[in-house]
């Protein structure tokens, strides 16, 4: 949480690099003896961090530096990098289901279409499956839009994700509107796929504007259709 001062900053092990915590992941030995990601930045023992890339926790993993930092053996389960990746997902799926109590998400086709032209919409989320032609109307839509800037396009939550959020099935469309819940939200999701790779946070330029002027934030590898 903001201290009021300035971020202290941390080394990783990988690059050797300081960094704010924020852009790092603490891990820990627990009692057993296992590495184990402290999201929280709250367990006790000497902390071990590592640049927020999966390249650099499978890195650290590969050339054993956690036993490096920690001046002795440790345990690292194979595929640590996937397990972290998890958390950040799920995490974010969280962020998703508090904005949606918050009442700053609203799904369906027809109500996202309104919220555009009714509401301070930040971004559209389409289901990673969602069809090609529902995608490009609302798109297309908030292209329309008239002041308040283009919102961004978040396509990293699978349609089963985004019926579970909102405790209800085929969730295919939700747009997400102004709020302290939904920057929380943006956020979560921006660490996730920095995590993944994807690094443009919200607000940049998609990469042709000519096919889409929305900001998008998607899973790597994913294309747009």
């Amino acid at each position: 949480m903001p201290s009021g001062r300035e971020d202290p900053e941390r080394t990783c092990i990988v690059t050797r690099a300081a960094a704010p915590v924020d852009a790092l992941i603490r891990f820990v030995v627990a009692p057993d003896g296992a590495v184990v990601p402290d999201f929280r930045r709250r367990l006790p023992g000497r902390g071990m961090w590592v640049t927020a890339r999966a390249d650099c926790v499978a890195t650290a993993e590969k050339r054993k530096l956690f036993a490096r930092a920690h001046g002795g053996p440790v345990k690292v389960e194979p595929g640590l990098a996937d397990r972290v990746e998890k958390g950040f997902a799920a995490a974010a799926l969280a962020a998703l289901s508090m904005a949606r109590k918050a009442g700053t998400l609203t799904a369906g086709f027809a109500k996202v279409e309104a919220a555009l032209v009714k509401e301070d919409v930040i971004a559209l989320i389409h289901a990673a499956e969602a069809a090609p032609d529902g995608v490009a109307k609302l798109n297309a839509a908030a292209n329309r839009r008239q002041g308040g800037g283009k919102p961004a396009v978040i396509r990293c939550f699978t349609g089963e994700q985004l019926d579970l959020a909102f405790g209800r099935p085929n969730v295919i469309h939700a747009a997400l509107l102004a709020g302290p819940a939904s920057r929380n939200l943006m956020a979560r999701v921006e660490t996730w796929l920095a995590f993944r790779g994807e690094d443009r946070p919200a607000g940049d330029i998609a990469r042709d504007p000519s096919e889409l002027e929305l900001t998008e934030i998607v899973s790597p590898g994913q294309r747009e259709e």
